[in-house]
């Protein structure tokens, strides 16, 4: 091959592919199997949690399975900015890899469902470091204009764990199979332990010297658990209460970040005169809106007549969506890379008042004039939060210094969880309020679909206006 073949086939700087060179390969393997390691988990669980009642019971402690693991991979993530002087995040990558593997043969050998909420909360330590990781290691391991790519990768794999976590937990939901799901995520989590010394670099760890936020931390995971606990209760009083609650403590947490000198998230995170600011609250407010999804399966099977195989791949199409738009976006920058975050926020928003015109019909006979395009408002609301989400990542990396960066990369994950948690609280208030419950059936099903798509646009409103405020690095 002459020396012009191989330069053109050496991808340019900027390109995806660039990531699999050989000189990134090892590190990029290593980053994205951590995620790999979270987005799949998550599936399997959402998965097998039924057949786990089935088999060893704890109903009355159903809703903690996923609580517990969502504030867990908070206090994991902010573990990775908060951990102690003198620990590289190349160990934080080997202990966060056996944590896991722990945590998954705790679940796999508990004998109720307490042990199991024990495994789930040592599993979601581990995976929320992995996943910070995936962003704290970034700066090191790629050039600046790769940064894009990484987050563009990240946003892949999610789609891809749409398939295989759900697949994995369903050849396991019978009977007592379920453990073996647990089970068999072990041995990448043991892999990925003892290479990664060998296939990431060692950093210089160049934080500022500070002090445990520890109040910070207690009200962030105190709001965690309440808003979580909220979404999967049916009182509707209780459900106000603990969402109220929980935004009081988030409140809290702010205005004591807002003047603590031992701060948790970076500088100017709290106050909406500075870019990094508005970035996150950019991503909570696309994230709220996102989760509403959880209930799209149950109106594809009660209004339009789906099988709950077909509703399934159906709302698998959310993921599919951003994974598509993340590969479409990922080579623009600077004007360009603006746009797309503020055309995303506005995707993601009228396509989720789509659904509320196409989702909420009573169509039993499942005539395509309707759940084609509600199909098209699953995929678009997907395709609204990748069409930015990476670029909002890069701006995160850009606009704090670097002693904040193990801070500015662990709020990413942290800004993810507690978006979900809040949308996924919010989303069962509106759609029980709106009759979901009482009176049920069909018309409160209808009801339901119409108003939780019609408000639970109104984040996505927000992050419309304030990404026109945002300006890239």
């Amino acid at each position: 091959m002459s020396d012009i073949d191989q330069t053109a086939a050496i991808p340019t700087t900027s390109s995806l592919f660039r990531l699999f060179l050989p000189e990134h390969l090892p590190a990029t393997s290593m980053l994205a199997g951590g995620v790999m390691l979270y987005a799949v988990e998550t599936y399997i669980m959402a998965t097998i949690a039924p057949s786990i009642v089935r088999d060893i019971g704890g109903l009355a402690l159903f809703s903690w399975v996923t609580s517990l693991f969502v504030a867990a991979a908070v206090l994991g993530s902010i573990f990775v900015a908060m951990r102690p002087r003198g620990i590289g995040l190349r160990a934080i990558y080997v202990i966060a890899a056996l944590v896991f593997g722990l945590g998954s043969l705790i679940a796999a050998a508990a004998p109720s469902m307490a042990v199991v909420l024990i495994g789930r909360a040592v599993q979601g330590l581990g995976t929320g470091a992995l996943a910070a990781l995936g962003y704290a290691f970034i700066r090191f391991v790629y050039p600046e204009p790769l940064w894009t790519k990484a987050s563009t990768l990240y946003a892949a794999i999610w789609g891809v764990a749409t398939v295989i976590g759900p697949t994995l937990g369903g050849f396991f939901s019978a009977g007592s199979n379920w453990r073996y799901a647990f089970i068999v995520l072990v041995p990448l989590g043991l892999v990925m332990a003892v290479l990664a010394p060998r296939l990431l670099p060692e950093v210089e760890d160049d934080r500022d010297q500070t002090k445990t936020p520890v109040t910070q931390i207690g009200l962030l995971l105190g709001a965690v658990l309440m808003v979580s606990t909220a979404g999967t209760i049916e009182i509707t009083a209780a459900k106000i209460a603990l969402i109220a609650a929980s935004i009081a403590a988030v409140i809290g947490m702010l205005l004591i970040e807002g003047r603590s000198p031992n701060r948790l998230l970076p500088s100017g995170a709290v106050g909406l005169s500075r870019p990094i600011a508005r970035v996150y609250l950019t991503m909570l407010a696309m994230t709220v809106v996102l989760v509403s999804d959880v209930f799209i399966p149950y109106f594809l099977q009660v209004l339009h007549g789906v099988t709950p195989l077909v509703s399934g791949y159906l709302v698998a199409l959310v993921a599919l969506g951003w994974t598509s738009s993340a590969f479409l976006s990922g080579s623009l920058s600077g004007g360009r890379a603006r746009a797309a975050i503020i055309a995303g926020a506005f995707i993601e928003a009228a396509a989720t008042i789509s659904l509320a015109v196409f989702l909420a019909r009573d169509n039993p006979q499942a005539h395509m004039l309707f759940i084609v395009p509600a199909a098209v408002g699953m995929f678009m609301m997907g395709f609204g939060v990748g069409l930015g989400w990476a670029h909002l990542v890069a701006m995160v990396l850009t606009l704090v210094a670097d002693s904040e960066q193990d801070k500015a990369s662990a709020a990413i994950p942290t800004m993810s969880s507690l978006g979900g948690a809040f949308g996924a609280a919010f989303a069962g208030l509106i759609a029980n309020g709106a009759g979901l419950v009482d009176p049920g059936g069909i018309s409160g099903a209808l009801s339901a679909a119409y108003w939780l798509y019609l408000l639970m646009a109104l984040p996505g409103v927000l992050a419309i206006g304030v990404s026109l405020s945002l300006r890239t690095g």
